[in-house]
Order: structure tokens, then sequence, then C-alpha cells
């Protein structure tokens, strides 16, 4: 083993101290299921926005995009673009009424004036398919980075970083999970700017210059880039299909809002106020990453080189670390190589903290909704409450670790797009009418998660990216790569056709009582 690697691996040890250290802090602190699945309500505006922030840039962020921007120009950026956008919607529809109407969950809302058990159920199945399809994306990316990192194999890789997470939830519930993010959104945006650092050096601090570079190549400060043409920054290249990219649009913007461990956090804070603070705060933070991130695939595309990236694998996932060697000397020396194993580590603390959320996510709402609320109707005491959520943390750990075994060769920017379309198609039609739609009922708002998750899905597995390039059919049978702009109007057409054809809920009362309470925060805890 060289002595870059051995210092990338203290790295990354220095880093799985740190936030083992705060789980320690937090497990301390641990007195409640307010605790466990709220951090307490203790995070300011500015802390949850910083934890918004880590728990929204994921593996898809920060390898998935700068790997698409990387290989296809423009149309990988406009991933960015779109998860950026979707915030707006969070900040004016959804986070003050959120956060009002709800103790730890997203059924909490959705549930509050309608049948609890029915729509609880529902809410679960829901969450559960955004938790999967999030966390594989999560553990494709950590299974490449530790490969790269340490050689250790893909598949024990996964293994490592369910035992990590399960020692995060577990021992620290919500709080370890929170400071976690924050941590590692700290760390993940300094070494950003480190990168942004060493590339203005090399482009002498020109965007004009890098995107030169990038059409007709060059040498730049004695490193040799490669040209890709004009076409690279011109639409199209990945998505030649113009419907494919409304519907990819459509599923990021819409997708945020319905994403059930990102709404959570909205429960973490002590206010309706500080909930819209700690959006506005996560807009600021995440804007800043994703204009990096454009700058830094791009830079990859030049420095590095398609062909490089694509040996490495992973559908691109390896872009920023390759570039981070690239800055540092080049492979094979020794601050070449100390760069990349620096990268990979904060790649892998971003990672982790992610599938933290995710896995609390899924154990709460399994613990809450359906055991403690479905099953046993709400008598049930917090010992046995935890430990049905732990052990629910191990199951959705190994479930997720065995299928991103299956799913390695996926981009995981596109594996984290189908949870944003199950979200858009299920979830978020049924928060706004809970919210804001008098006449919505229970069988509108089962129906309207029903069709929206089982119609996304299907779509998912008929499409190109798994129909042909994972089962090896010859042609699609749904020929878009993305199902939102099916999916997300069949989601909502189902939560209105439905409430109007059955009897409405006699909760006029409770529908009452929820709108006072969503606006004004009365009666919220």
């Amino acid at each position: 083993m060289s002595g870059a690697q051995i210092v990338g691996i203290l790295i990354f040890v220095a880093i799985i101290a740190l936030t083992m250290y705060f789980t320690y802090l937090a497990s301390k602190r641990q007195e409640g299921t307010g605790d466990f699945y709220a951090a307490g309500r203790s995070l300011t505006g500015f802390q949850n926005g910083l934890a918004i922030s880590g728990d929204y840039l994921s593996a898809a962020s920060f390898l998935g995009i700068a790997g698409l921007v990387a290989l296809n120009g423009y149309d990988g950026f406009m991933y960015s673009v779109g998860w950026l956008m979707g915030y707006l919607i969070v900040l004016y529809l959804i986070a003050e009424p959120f956060r009002n109407s709800g103790n730890f969950t997203v059924a909490d809302v959705i549930s509050y004036r309608l049948e609890q058990r029915p729509v609880r159920t529902a809410g679960a199945i829901v969450t559960m398919a955004i938790t999967m399809f999030y966390m594989i994306a999560q553990l494709v990316g950590a299974g490449a980075i530790i490969q790269l990192l340490v050689g250790i194999p893909y598949e024990i890789s996964l293994i490592l970083v369910g035992i990590l997470m399960m020692i995060y939830v577990v021992a620290g519930g919500m709080l370890a999970t929170s400071w976690v993010q924050i941590i590692k959104a700290i760390i993940l945006m300094s070494a950003m700017a480190v990168m942004i650092i060493f590339i203005g050096l090399i482009f002498n601090f020109n965007l004009s210059t890098l995107f030169g570079s990038v059409m007709n190549g060059g040498v730049f400060n004695g490193k040799e880039t490669v040209g890709q043409g004009i076409e690279f920054l011109e639409p199209g290249r990945l998505y030649t299909n113009p419907i494919d990219l409304l519907s990819l649009g459509i599923t990021l913007i819409l997708g945020t809002a319905g994403l059930s461990h990102l709404l959570v956090r909205f429960f973490t804070v002590p206010t309706a106020q500080a909930a819209r603070s700690s959006v506005v705060w996560g807009m600021i933070i995440i804007g800043v990453f994703y204009l990096l991130i454009g700058i830094i695939g791009f830079a990859a595309a030049t420095l590095v080189g398609p062909d490089a990236i694509n040996e490495a694998g992973g559908g691109g996932n390896m872009a920023a670390p390759l570039l981070a060697q690239v800055l540092g000397g080049g492979a094979g020396t020794f601050g070449g190589e100390i760069f990349m194993d620096a990268v990979s580590a904060v790649a892998f603390a971003t990672i982790v903290a992610v599938v933290a959320g995710l896995v609390i996510t899924g154990a709460g709402v399994f613990a809450h909704d359906i055991y403690t609320n479905v099953i046993k109707r709400g008598q049930v005491d917090q010992r046995k409450q935890f430990k049905v959520a732990r052990v629910a943390a191990f199951v959705i750990g190994v479930v997720s670790i065995l299928l991103g075994i299956v799913m390695k060769e996926f981009n995981v920017a596109q594996l984290v797009t189908y949870s944003f379309a199950i979200g858009a198609s299920s979830n978020l039609p049924v928060i706004i009418f809970s919210i804001y739609w008098k006449r919505f009922n229970t069988a509108g708002a089962v129906a309207s998660m029903l069709v929206g998750t089982v119609v996304t899905v299907v779509l998912i597995i008929l499409s190109p990216n798994v129909w042909v390039d994972t089962f090896g059919m010859q042609t699609a049978i749904y020929p878009l790569t993305n199902p939102g702009i099916v999916s997300i109007p069949l989601g909502f057409l189902a939560a209105v056709i439905v409430s109007l054809l059955t009897k409405p809920d006699d909760n006029d009362k409770l529908y009452a009582e929820m709108s006072v309470r969503s606006h004004t925060g009365l009666g919220a805890e």
C-alpha cells in the first residue's frame, strides 16, 4: 500500500471518528421518541438548513452530477437546475404548513383529518419505495468509492456502509443523523472549494478559458486537455427526445416537495419560522453547490476526458475523484493520489450521512406509522417502538445492500431521479390536497398514493434504462427514460377523480382545525 493510500485512509478514518463522536454525544441526549424521530425539535433554522443541504447533496449530486456533466455536457447540468428549483415549491407551499401539521412522519400530516389506518399504510408504501430507490443510489456510489480508495471489493464495501449507517441510526437517532449531515455539508463544500481553486489556477479563473478548453482542447498551465466539440455545450447529447427532457424537468422540480426523508427535517426545528429559515439557508448552500459541481463536471470532461471516466466504470460516478487526481499532479504522483483519496473520503462521508437519514426515515415509518398506529392502534410504549425501529433499520439496510449489488452499473443521479418521480406522483398530491382542499377524502388519498407509486415503478421497469440495459430486451415498452410526465398527472388525477366520485369524509371540524393549525401554528408543538 502506497503512502498516498495510507494518507487517504487516515482522512477516511478521521471523518468516521468525528461523526462517531457526535453520535456518541447524541446518544446521551436520547430520552424519548421525540428525540429519536425529530432530534427533540432542537435545531435552529441555520443548523437545519445545513442538515437539509447535507441530506440533499447526496452521492447523486456530488458523484452523479459531476459524471453526467463530464460525459454529457449541457444535458447533464440540467439535473442540477431542476433539483435546485424544486425548493421554491417547498418554501412557498410546503415547509410552514407541513411543520405545523405533523409530529414525526409524512403520514402524520396526510392522515391528520383522514382515516388513520388506510392512509398511514399507503403512505408507508410510498415512503419505503422512495427510500429504497434513494438508498440504492447512495450504496452504488459508496461501493465504487471504497473500491477506488482502498481496493476493497464492491460487495464488501456495501456491507461496511450498512454497518456504519446502522450505528448512526440506532445509537443516536435523528439528532446524531442531523449532526452527521451538518458536518458532511461543511466538509463537502470545503473540498469543492479547494477543487475550484485548483481548476481556477489552471484556467486563469476564467470560465471562457474553461469552456474553450472543453470545446477545443489544448495545453493550459502545463495541463493537456481534451476537446469535446461545440455540441458538448448544446442540448441533445443525453436527451434527444424533448419530451423526455420535459419529463425529467417536471420530475426534478416537483419531486423535491415529495421526498419523505427531506420533509421530516421540518419536524426537527421548534417553530414554523425556523422551518422557513432552514429552507432559505438550504437553498443558498445547495445553489452554490450546484454552480460549483457544474464547473467541476466540465473541468473533468476536458482534464480527465470521457475515455478515462468510462474506463473507471459506474456510469461516470468516478469523474470527480479522477479530476482530483489530475489536479493534484496526475496518476501515480503522491499529490494526485492524496487529493483523489481525500475527495473520495469526502464523497464517502456524503453517502453515509444521506444513508443514515434514509434509514431513520424508513425505520420511523414502519415503527411509528405501521406498527404503532396501524397494527397496535397507538397502544405501544416507547421502549417497544424503539426496538421495532431498530429491527426495521436492519432489514432496510440488508435489502438495500442486495439491490445495490444488482444495480452497481447505474449512474447514481439517474437512480435518485426515480425517487423524485415517486415523490412527485404519490406524496406531493396528497400533501397539497390534505392541506388546501376541503373536499379531499381518504379514498382519494389512498388512490393517489397507490396509483402514483405503482405507475411510476412499472414505467421505470419498462423504460430503456431497465428493460433494455438491465434485462437485455431489444426495445423498451415505455420509450422515455423518466416516468414523470405520465405518472405525476395520473397521481393528481387519481386524487381528484376518486375524491369527487366517493362519499366525503365527515371531517369538516378536523379540516378547520388543520387549516388553522397549519397556517398559524396554533396547537403545533
